[in-house]
C-alpha cells in the first residue's frame, strides 16, 4: 500500500486530496494533516469588519474531504525527507511514500519592532489576517468615527496582495455610507514603489486611490511601531501619525518547514515554478502559499496550481516526464467599494492588463475597472467555492491565462 501524505487542508490541501482521491487506485492511502478542524474561507475575512458574520467564515474540515480520505488532527513538528517521514509535536510518527506540502503562509508581527505588542493591546492597531484579528477590527471600526486612519503593508510577499487595497477601498466607502468620510483622514502606506506591483495595474489602482481622496505613501518600509506614541516609523527616518492603524504584517512559511531545513529565509519551500516539486526532494511536492513561486499568494493560484499539479503528481509515481507547465496564472477580484470590483488577470510573464474576461470584448467581466457585476461575481465565489472547488469540480475557466479579450493601455 503506498502512502499520500498532504500537509495543510486548506484550500490547496483539500482539493489535491479530492481530485486524487477519485485518480489513484485502491493501493493508495491518502491522509491529510492540519492543526485544528476549521477550514477558513479567508477571502471571508475582508468583509468580516464590514458586514460579514463570523461564523459564516468557518465550516469543518473533515465533510469537506472526499469518501477514503483520512484526516488527522495534530500540529505538524518535524518533516524528515531522509527518512519519508513526519514527526507531529504530539509525539505521533507519519511515514510517507510521497508528500504534498500545502501548509499556507502565517502572519508574524513579531519581525517589526513594537507590532506585535501593539497588535495585543487591540486598541489604535489592528490586521484583519485572520479571523479573531478581523472580528477584532470591525469592533475597532464601530468606535472610530474621527482622525487619521493608515492602512499599511509592511512587506511582500504577503497572502493575497490586493487585499489591502480592497480595504482601504472598503474602509472609505464604509464611512463615506455613515455620512462621517470627511472626518476621517486615510492613507495608503506600502512598501512598493506605486499601489501595486506592475505599471498598468499601479496605474489604474492609484487612479482609484486619487478619486477616493485616498492618501498614497509609497516606498515606505517599515521599521518599527510606536504604538504608545501612535506613530509608524520608516528605516529612513520618516513618520505617520495615526489614530488607528491597520496593518499586514509580515507573512511567513510554517514553522515546521523552517525547523525541518525545507524553506527559504522566509519560510518558503523552494520548488520548479512550473511543476511544483521541490528543488531538493523528488517526492515532495509544494501547493499554494507553501512554496516560493514568483507570483501571488492567493487562492486563485492555489485553485490553478492544483489543478495543473494533478496530472504531474500521476506521472511522478510512475516515473514518467510531468505533462503539466503552471504558468503562474492568478485571476483576483479586488473589491473597489460602491457595490463595484476590479478584475486581474495575469500570470509570470504577463502583467495585469486592460480589457475583457473570459471573452474579449463581450466579457462579461471588466479587467482593471470597477463594475457591478465584478463584485457580483466576488460575491458568488463563496458558494462556488463550498460546493464546486474544494470538492475538485473544475470551474469553467482556463488553467493557463489566456491573451483573449486583453489589451495594452492605448492600444
Amino acid at each position: 500500500m503506498r502512502k499520500l501524505l498532504i500537509l495543510g487542508a486548506g484550500t490547496a490541501g483539500t482539493m489535491a486530496a479530492n481530485h486524487l482521491r477519485t485518480k489513484l487506485g485502491t493501493d493508495w492511502t491518502i491522509t491529510v494533516v492540519d492543526r485544528d478542524r476549521g477550514h477558513h474561507y479567508q477571502p471571508g475575512y475582508l468583509f468580516v469588519p464590514f458586514w460579514m458574520e463570523p461564523e459564516r467564515v468557518v465550516r469543518d474540515r473533515v465533510p469537506l474531504l472526499a469518501d477514503g480520505v483520512t484526516f488527522v488532527e495534530g500540529q505538524v513538528a518535524l518533516v524528515r525527507p531522509e527518512h519519508r517521514r513526519v514527526e507531529l509535536a504530539d509525539g505521533r510518527v507519519l511515514d510517507y511514500d510521497w508528500l504534498v506540502i500545502a501548509s499556507g503562509t502565517r502572519p508574524d508581527p513579531s519581525l517589526v519592532e513594537g507590532m506585535a505588542e501593539a497588535l495585543a493591546g487591540k486598541d489604535a492597531v489592528h490586521h484583519f489576517y485572520t479571523l479573531d484579528a478581523a472580528t477584532a477590527l470591525r469592533d475597532a471600526l464601530a468606535r472610530f468615527d474621527r482622525g487619521r486612519l493608515l492602512v499599511h503593508v509592511s512587506e511582500m510577499p504577503i497572502k493575497c496582495p490586493v487585499a489591502p487595497l480592497e480595504f482601504v477601498f472598503l474602509v472609505e466607502d464604509h464611512y463615506r455610507k455613515r455620512g462621517i468620510r470627511h472626518q476621517v483622514d486615510i492613507t495608503y502606506v506600502t512598501p512598493l514603489d506605486g499601489a501595486f506591483t506592475k505599471p498598468v495595474a499601479s496605474e489604474a489602482l492609484g487612479g482609484l486611490l486619487k478619486d477616493r481622496s485616498i492618501r498614497l505613501a509609497p516606498d515606505f518600509a517599515a521599521e518599527r511601531v510606536d504604538g504608545p506614541g501612535r506613530r509608524l516609523v520608516a528605516y529612513d527616518g520618516r513618520e505617520l501619525s495615526f489614530d488607528l492603524l491597520v496593518t499586514v504584517p509580515p507573512n511567513v512559511g510554517q514553522q515546521f518547514v523552517m525547523d525541518s531545513g525545507l524553506g527559504n529565509d522566509a519560510g518558503f519551500v523552494p520548488v520548479d515554478k512550473h511543476t511544483l516539486r521541490s528543488v531538493e526532494h523528488e517526492r515532495i511536492f509544494v501547493l499554494g502559499d507553501a512554496s516560493d513561486i514568483p507570483t501571488s499568494k492567493a487562492g486563485s493560484v492555489a485553485h490553478f496550481a492544483t489543478e495543473t499539479f494533478i496530472d504531474n503528481f500521476l506521472a511522478a509515481v510512475d516515473g514518467r516526464p510531468l505533462p503539466n507547465v503552471f504558468d503562474g496564472h492568478a485571476n483576483c477580484f479586488i473589491e473597489s467599494g460602491r457595490g463595484q470590483a476590479m478584475l486581474l488577470d495575469f500570470n509570470y510573464d504577463t502583467e495585469p492588463l486592460l480589457g475583457s474576461f473570459p471573452a474579449p470584448v463581450v466579457g462579461p467581466m471588466a479587467l482593471l475597472k470597477p463594475s457591478r457585476v465584478n463584485h457580483l461575481g466576488k460575491l458568488a465565489f463563496e458558494q462556488i467555492y463550498w460546493r464546486m472547488l474544494l470538492p475538485g469540480h473544475r470551474l469553467p475557466v482556463p488553467t493557463a491565462m489566456s491573451m483573449a479579450g486583453k489589451r495594452r493601455p492605448k492600444e
